[in-house]
Formats: structure tokens, sequence, C-alpha cells
């Protein structure tokens, strides 16, 4: 079976989920073969056997905590060549975009990005996407090299599958361009508690209709009890009663988790591009002409001050 070159995501060691998707699609289109840069590389070698990764690629340098994007470009492209993949995967971040974009230039291959699905095809991959702010899903593979696909998070359920996850250390040839930009400063983002936004399994959002900063408290409240994140409409960004990283749209983040609360939130074709491809979306609204209706597989027509809180204490009941 043609082996699939995995770009792994972590922290010092520590897996990202995204990473854990990645793996699970991978096995649908051949054998995972992982790639781990940088500090704790070595670390991950564990978590990504346990979710099916045959072969583990590791390598540590200086040059990935001190410069931006390339050397970790040379160190994929290092094991593009060594490996011979049949496709390669990268989580759809920002970075992992990037990284995407610049190994598909330097191997003359073709790139799909935000993939929120992928499966096996008689000529290679066929990823899914959602296209026109999430109106339409197309399916698409490339037919030009080997494939290079960055993939949503949430897109697949993490599976374990043990595998043997052989660790071998990678040899990278930094290229004149890896220190071309130096990182000359990193500041901690105040952590809340909450997932990050992007990769939460579930995300409560606020919009106009709860009418100052002050009042998301109630957004906030709902959004623990169920352990999950909380986003914004642009309104509600734009009208400063919440930081604009965590603002969902066209002109935000894009989310795909598995539930999706939406709460005094219009509808609009903006934010809709950025959360349409949730898997189950609920909206409280007190507008029963509200667009984000005709899209929502459940609707509470109320005032979201009503229904939010009774909302938050029934799931704490439930939880005991």
């Amino acid at each position: 079976m043609a082996e699939v070159l995995v770009y792994v995501d972590h922290v010092d060691g520590a897996v990202r989920k995204p990473t854990l998707e990645l793996l699970t699609l991978a096995r649908r289109v051949g054998e995972p073969v992982a790639l781990a840069v940088g500090n704790g590389a070595a670390d991950t070698a564990a978590a990504l056997a346990e979710h099916g990764a045959v072969k583990v690629l590791t390598h540590d340098a200086a040059e990935y905590g001190e410069y931006l994007v390339v050397p970790k470009v040379d160190a994929l492209q290092a094991a593009y060549e060594a490996v011979s993949p049949a496709a390669v995967l990268v989580p759809s971040s920002a970075e992992g975009k990037e990284i995407a974009a610049r190994l598909a230039l330097r191997i003359g291959s073709g790139i799909i990005t935000d993939a929120v699905d992928l499966e096996a095809g008689d000529e290679g991959p066929v990823a899914t996407q959602s296209a026109f702010a999430a109106s339409f899903t197309t399916k698409s593979r490339v037919i030009k090299g080997t494939p290079v696909i960055t993939v949503k998070p949430n897109s697949a359920a993490v599976e374990a599958a043990p595998a043997a996850g052989a660790v071998e250390a990678l040899s990278v040839s930094f290229s004149e361009k890896a220190t071309g930009t130096k990182i000359t400063g990193r500041t901690a983002r105040e952590s809340t508690g909450r997932p990050e936004l992007t990769e939460a399994a579930i995300v409560v959002s606020g919009g106009r209709g709860v009418n100052g900063a002050e009042n998301f408290s109630v957004i906030e409240a709902l959004a623990d009890s169920l352990g999950a994140a909380v986003g914004a409409s642009r309104a509600a960004v734009d009208a400063g009663w919440y930081p604009h990283t965590n603002q969902v749209g066209q002109t935000g983040k894009s989310v795909s988790p598995q539930l999706y609360i939406a709460n005094g939130i219009s509808g609009a074709i903006q934010h809709r591009a950025g959360m349409q491809t949730s898997k189950t979306i609920v909206a409280v609204n007190k507008d029963a002409e509200a667009p984000i209706f005709d899209l929502v597989d459940y609707g509470v027509v109320g005032d979201l001050f009503d229904v939010v809180p009774q909302l938050t204490e029934e799931i704490k009941t439930r939880k005991g």
C-alpha cells in the first residue's frame, strides 16, 4: 500500500487533535508516515503510533523555533523526497496552508486547501470541500504531481489504530531562505481555559442580540457548561463586545465543530461562511424570520436571555 505523508502539528511533543484526525483520513488512502519537527519531535512517536503512523520521521534544530515557516517547508520537502508518498496531508491552519502551498510550488504539484473529507479514488485521493461561502460542496482531486491537501479541523473523528510507529531521524539541509525571517519575540496568549476555537468540538457563539460586552457572560456560561469554545459574529466584534480572535465568519475564523450554537445571530452570509459545515447547528433568536433558521438543525424562537440561562442550568443539572 502506498504511503501518505502527514505533517505533525505539536507543541513540545504534545500532538494536537487535528493531526490525529489527519492520520484517520490518511489510513483511507494509504499507510500514514508522520513528520514531526522541532522541540519535542521525538516525544510525538507514541501518540502517532497509537493512531496509525507506521513510521515517524523526526528532526530537531534551533531553526524551527527561531525562524518563520521556511525551515519547516525544507523539512517537509526532505521527507517528501525520502518517502515518495502518494499524498501529503497538512493541518489547515494559517501556518499549515502556507507550508503546504510552498511545498506544492517546490515539487510542482497541485494543492487542495480546507478539505472537509477525504476518500480513495481510482486516480488518487478525492477531497471534499465547501465552496462559495459553503453554498456548494465540491469533490476534487489533484491531476498534476503528488496531491498536497490541507484538511480543516473536526473533519474526521479521531480513531485509535495501533501501528509500528518506527522512529527514524530525518536528514534535513536548510535552504538559504530558511533564515530570512527571524522571530524576535513571542507573547503567550492569555489562556481562558476553553478549547481553541477552530479545533473545538462544540462552539457557542453570540451576536448582535447579546446587546453588550457585559452580556457575553451568558454565552460564556453556556460554553463552560459544555466544555465549549466561545465565538462571536462580526457585528459583536465590530461593536467591541468580544475580541476579533473569536470572530467566526468570512472575515474571521472558519469552524466545523460537531455542535454549533448560535445565539442572537441573524445568519448573514458572511457568518454562515465560517460555520456552515458544522455537523449540528442550533440557533436561538427572537426573530422567527431570521435567515439563520434556514440553516439550522434545531431552532428556538425566543429571547436568548430567557432561553440560554435555562439551557445552561439544565446542562449543569444533567451533568450532576
